[in-house]
């Protein structure tokens, strides 16, 4: 019907896509699927980035300014600037420790050693995780389908766990414990961002303002560990590192709106998009294999998810 209309009235192509980008905008699944998809492509590219040798550092560098700088350019053109006072600086670089640079650290350490697939399935825990720190904190009242969900969710990750080949060794425990951690990092940034919250900050400045803090520790620690900063490394594959750049800008544009129209219980499920992407591409792109288990555990994690999302919703 928006083609016909669009054709009988002889408009132009940029018209038509701004009607198209309009509807997009507009519409909570597709911005779901996108941020989600987004979200999911750190793992393939940071997979690639492992095989070239780049430390994993050095491409949380890279996702934290391909955010940061995208967005600080696009508060430049709507007139914003970032705040600088103490209260906004605490939470910047905290969030920037809590949100990103530990949790992108992990991601990237552990992708090489457990894959894809495995990796990705992290992302869908968070949830449970965040909802278990609130009630822990009383920041919401506990009720049976909650807790039902946490348990859920906590059986769900034990059988992904428990279902890596060759587990039996301490080197495979020791990576596996690390993933773990990621659900953890991720939780605690989300309580983090909630109670500490600067009045009157703008969701994006505060995105932007964080990135660029993140840029700022990365490359400290990457001067400490590696004694330079290889950015001639990006070079190596050139196509994988701008692709995460945009991929993370993109990721973080969408994030927001996906908020405006979705509301925070709807963005919270970007993890199943995420994940499902980390298994369908550590399946057809890296020939990666997963027992029936894994599976299992995945489907698992996601009613226990399901069943958190929804005494949300009814809260």
């Amino acid at each position: 019907m928006l083609f016909y209309s669009f054709r009988g009235q002889k408009h132009s192509p940029l018209v038509v896509l701004k009607v198209i980008m309009q509807v997009f905008l507009g519409s909570p699944i597709l911005l779901l699927l996108a941020t989600g998809a987004f979200l999911g492509l750190t793992l393939p590219l940071g997979k690639i980035a492992s095989a070239a040798l780049i430390p994993a550092s050095m491409w949380a560098l890279l996702i934290s300014a391909g955010a940061g700088f995208i967005l600080l350019f696009w508060l430049i053109l709507q007139g914003r600037m970032l705040g600088l006072g103490g209260t906004r600086l605490r939470y910047y670089f905290l969030t920037a420790l809590i949100s990103y640079a530990v949790p992108n650290v992990l991601i990237l350490s552990v992708i090489p050693k457990l894959g894809t697939g495995f990796t990705g399935i992290m992302y869908t825990i968070s949830p449970v995780i965040t909802l278990l720190f609130s009630i822990g904190l009383k920041l919401r009242r506990p009720d049976m389908l909650a807790v039902g969900g946490i348990v859920v969710g906590c059986l769900g990750a034990l059988l992904v766990a428990l279902s890596r080949s060759g587990v039996s060794s301490s080197v495979d425990w020791l990576w596996v414990l690390l993933a773990l951690l990621i659900p953890v990092a991720l939780a605690m940034g989300n309580i983090y961002r909630s109670i500490d919250w600067p009045k009157g900050a703008h969701p994006v400045e505060l995105a932007c303002g964080s990135h660029l803090a993140s840029v700022l520790l990365l490359t400290v620690f990457v001067l400490l560990s590696e004694g330079s900063l290889p950015l001639s490394l990006y070079g190596e594959i050139p196509v994988a590192s701008v692709m995460q750049a945009c991929a993370a800008a993109a990721m973080f544009a969408l994030f927001f709106r996906l908020q405006e129209v979705g509301g925070p219980v709807y963005l919270s499920q970007i993890g199943y998009v995420a994940a499902a992407m980390g298994l369908v591409s550590g399946a057809f792109l890296f020939d990666e294999h997963y027992q029936l288990l894994t599976w299992m555990g995945a489907v698992i994690i996601s009613i226990g998810v399901s069943m958190t999302t929804r005494a949300q919703m009814r809260s």
